[in-house]
């Protein structure tokens, strides 16, 4: 299959917010969707071969990716089926991607990342151990506990609770989220704390501030309250910049990537 050959522009370089700049070695960050080529609902930098875009623009797309990974990395993910099962990155099992919302690797030269729109990024790191973990934090995700699983993977992997990073990238926002009552009532009963996080919506509808949920679960798993960052807007004020489904009115969009890992 022919590549698509595109002539570079000031717009064509992927730029990722990054949560931790101060720490060397680390490839990370929350990429948007500007900086690629896909058109239409996936505009510009879709990196999902499973939406239905062109996988010529999607090679592409990733080939940009890849270039701000520096050395030569592998690049692991998983096969995102929003629950919590998390899957431990080899330079062998790299190459595979199995089912489940989460990925933890403690070897140099691994990149690993999840890819979503609206739902939380989750990123996960201790330098010292040199461990990272890339999480995906959809609703049904979140009601199973991906962020202390994550935490346990973590930890698994050679990871000190009280060591643990993490950062919470762009994701739909208290302000956008609005739910069923039901399923909000579903937060509150099965999440100690989360009817912090609750607020009320439209008739038979409410507010959830997910990523605060997220936050409140990280705590609640040993990690240390300032060692937990929140970047980026929520996906759906700021559907320019990063793909939101719920901007697209439930249509299927692209999916961005957020990613980390320790240089070789």
């Amino acid at each position: 299959m022919k590549a698509l050959a595109v002539s570079p522009t000031p717009d064509s370089v992927p730029r990722a917010l990054s949560p931790w700049p101060a720490l060397p070695g680390i490839a990370h960050g929350f990429l948007g969707r500007t900086g690629g080529v896909s058109e239409g609902t996936f505009a510009a930098l879709n990196l999902s071969r499973m939406v239905g875009d062109s996988s010529e623009a999607v090679d592409e797309n990733w080939r940009r990716v890849r270039a701000l990974f520096g050395a030569p990395s592998q690049v692991a993910l998983v096969r995102q089926v929003h629950g919590s099962e998390i899957h431990l990155a080899t330079r062998e099992s790299a190459r595979t991607r199995p089912d489940g919302d989460g990925i933890v690797t403690a070897e140099r030269g691994i990149i690993v990342g999840v890819l979503t729109a609206d739902c939380v990024p989750i990123l996960m790191i201790d330098t010292r151990a040199r461990v990272a973990g890339a999480f995906h934090g959809g609703w049904r995700g979140v009601l199973a506990g991906i962020a202390e699983a994550g935490v346990r993977s973590m930890v698994s992997a050679g990871a000190d609770r009280s060591r643990i990073r993490v950062a919470l990238g762009p994701s739909i926002g208290a302000c956008c989220f609005e739910v069923d009552a039901e399923l909000a009532e579903s937060f509150v009963r099965e999440i100690e704390g989360a009817g912090a996080y609750r607020n009320p919506g439209r008739p038979g509808k409410a507010y959830l501030d997910l990523r605060g949920i997220v936050a409140h679960q990280l705590r609640g798993a040993g990690v240390e309250a300032h060692a937990i960052t929140h970047a980026g807007p929520c996906t759906r004020c700021a559907a320019e910049e990063y793909f939101s489904r719920r901007a697209a009115g439930g249509a299927v969009t692209g999916l961005q990537l957020s990613f980390v890992g320790f240089e070789p």
